[in-house]
């Protein structure tokens, strides 16, 4: 199963304009994230699931609802040309099954499935294996914005009859309904929705064969494309991340990637991001996992990291996470 690393700036955006009234807690919401204003004005900027994830941390901290809030402003338009080929799927089934065969377009930390069970079809998410503290608001996130998708697939309100999460009983359950109009069940099996099985034969009001299949093709080569950019990608990042501690450098890293420097470059350009970028992003990591453990003295940290002093490190972690070390460790 694929899952994309790197992504655009909607979902950041989105937690930005929630707070758009509160200005003075833009800083706070994109400290420790490396994304800076420029990022925030340049649509082709990707980023990666860590930045991402430390965006939405920062803003949990500030509203425990905002899994659901941000859900319920993910539509189904959201997805690109994955959701504008669903939009025009014959049938809500056809629709589904189409938005689940691409994870990785679609954006998803989780293993989405359609499943039916007697006169109920069920939509979950399973294997879960990002931040751990963030499971609860991302499956909120994820299965708010799938309820609204169907919801604009049908171009009605899609009628659910049961909605189940592995997690506790929040505080702020009641914010639930918004999205799930249901009996809710916490501290369940699986975390998924419910709806009758026979919307999934329900033709869809924007249904044209002629786009979808064009639409579907487009969504296809997109999709092996990404799926390569991704895999060389990640060869990238294991080849950096193996020599933290004497990083190669632009033209080795090329050599090792048997490509030219110019070309490295272009591809990293591609995706994003740079070099530099990835080592920083990978230092950060390693940083942040260090830190957690005592025994190992900040100036250690700074050597395996790469940096020949100490003071360097600290100024880059400062730069990186808006506090010095000491201060995220305490």
């Amino acid at each position: 199963m694929l899952h994309a690393s790197l992504t655009t700036l909607h979902v950041v955006s989105l937690i930005l304009q929630r707070f758009a009234d509160q200005p003075e807690l833009r800083l706070r919401l994109l400290a420790g994230s490396g994304i800076g204003a420029a990022d925030l004005d340049n649509a082709d900027v990707r980023i990666t699931r860590v930045q991402e994830q430390q965006v939405c941390a920062n803003a949990l901290a500030l509203r425990a609802d905002m899994g659901l809030e941000l859900g319920r402003s993910l539509h189904v338009s959201s997805y690109g040309l994955l959701g504008y080929a669903a939009l025009s799927a014959d049938t809500l089934g056809d629709a589904l099954r189409l938005l689940l065969r691409y994870p990785a377009l679609l954006g998803t930390y989780f293993r989405l499935e359609l499943l039916v069970d007697g006169e109920l079809a069920w939509i979950s998410a399973s294997d879960y294996s990002d931040h751990a503290a963030l499971e609860a608001f991302n499956v909120e996130m994820c299965l708010a914005s799938m309820r609204l998708t169907c919801d604009e697939l049908l171009g009605q309100p899609l009628p659910v009859s049961l909605a189940c999460f592995r997690h506790l009983r929040p505080g702020y359950a009641a914010r639930y309904t918004e999205s799930f109009p249901c009996p809710l069940h916490f501290e369940a099996p699986r975390n998924a929705f419910a709806f009758p099985a026979a919307l999934l034969e329900r033709r869809l009001p924007l249904a044209d064969s002629v786009t979808h299949a064009d639409m579907v093709e487009r969504c296809r080569r997109l999709n092996a494309e990404f799926s390569s950019r991704q895999a060389w990608l990640e060869r990238v990042r294991q080849l950096l991340a193996a020599q933290m501690a004497e990083p190669p450098g632009l033209e080795n890293l090329a050599q090792q990637m048997h490509c030219s420097p110019r070309t490295l470059r272009r591809h990293l350009q591609e995706l994003g991001t740079s070099y530099q970028g990835l080592l920083d992003e990978l230092r950060f990591e390693r940083a942040k996992t260090l830190l957690g453990e005592e025994q190992w003295p900040v100036c250690r940290i700074a050597e395996v990291l790469g940096f020949s002093e100490t003071a360097s490190f600290r100024h880059a972690f400062q730069r990186w996470s808006g506090v010095p070390p000491s201060r995220f460790r305490a």
